[in-house]
């Protein structure tokens, strides 16, 4: 695919909640705003679809694979404004009926689903009262996946994943890194910023990271922060909490640049 000039992107930052219907129609309104200035590739955040009262929310929420209100959903609402649209994360259905796989899932401007990528890596911490165990609910993927698109090669992420720099050099080189999240306030504050301006030096590539992002009914607080890294590791828009939009021009020819200036992903031995 030829890539264009420079085209724009969007993440949408929400604070779901526990009602799927809610979500959707709050995921729409934001994601109509991120068309209407411009943006060809619109990334939503882990869960975005339900944020539960409690871990086995999720599976009951759970879709097959190809049908389901929440596919419907991210499929129509790509078509209806002819746009990429990157549904962070959807609770597909799995062997294990106690469990989901946490689904990335990408459509382009028609409608159709080109990608779907499950998440490797679950979340596990224990630190002072806090507890959290994806694996008790979620099954973990095993294959890493990129993609190519009109915006360049993509690579698929989820969150946790951003702390294994191994997966996407299993993927390099790639032009842009997604990484829809949910990170915790404790967590993040600590490090998101630092591990995504990482994954971005590293591989000379784009990170776009489209977050949870305030107070949720169960309580929980997500740390927020929606970012766009650029390939020298500079973060170019940012999003502190609470629902929105940030839409941002990506220029490749900055990233070919870069690259003929610092041409490490050449420099590797391992």
């Amino acid at each position: 695919m030829t890539m264009p000039a420079s085209f724009k992107v969007a993440l949408v930052q929400m604070v779901s909640t526990p009602k799927v219907a809610e979500n959707l129609a709050a995921a729409g309104e934001l994601v109509a705003q991120a068309a209407g200035q411009g943006a060809k590739l619109i990334a939503l955040p882990e869960y975005f679809c339900i944020f539960g009262m409690r871990d086995g929310d999720k599976v009951a929420a759970r879709e097959k694979d190809g049908a389901g209100p929440i596919q419907e959903f991210l499929s129509e609402t790509a078509k209806r404004h002819g746009v990429w649209l990157v549904g962070g994360s959807v609770p597909l259905a799995c062997a294990d009926p106690g469990k989901v796989r946490n689904s990335c899932l990408v459509y382009d401007s028609e409608g159709r689903r080109v990608a779907r990528y499950d998440k490797i890596h679950l979340f596990g911490l224990e630190l002072g009262a806090e507890r959290f165990n994806e694996a008790s609910t979620i099954e973990a993927g095993a294959e890493p996946c990129a993609i190519d698109s009109p915006f360049g090669r993509i690579a698929l992420s989820v969150c946790y994943d951003v702390r294994f720099p191994e997966l996407y050099r299993a993927l390099a080189p790639m032009d842009i890194i997604l990484v829809p999240s949910a990170f915790t306030a404790t967590t993040g504050r600590a490090h998101w910023e630092t591990l995504l301006r990482a994954r971005a030096i590293e591989n000379l590539a784009w990170v776009l990271a489209p977050a949870q992002g305030g107070k949720h009914l169960n309580g929980r607080q997500t740390h927020g922060h929606s970012m766009v890294v650029d390939p020298w590791g500079k973060i170019v828009a940012e999003r502190a909490a609470e629902p929105g939009v940030l839409v941002v021009d990506i220029d490749p020819m900055f990233q070919a640049t870069m690259r003929r200036s610092l041409p490490v992903l050449s420099h590797r031995v391992l």
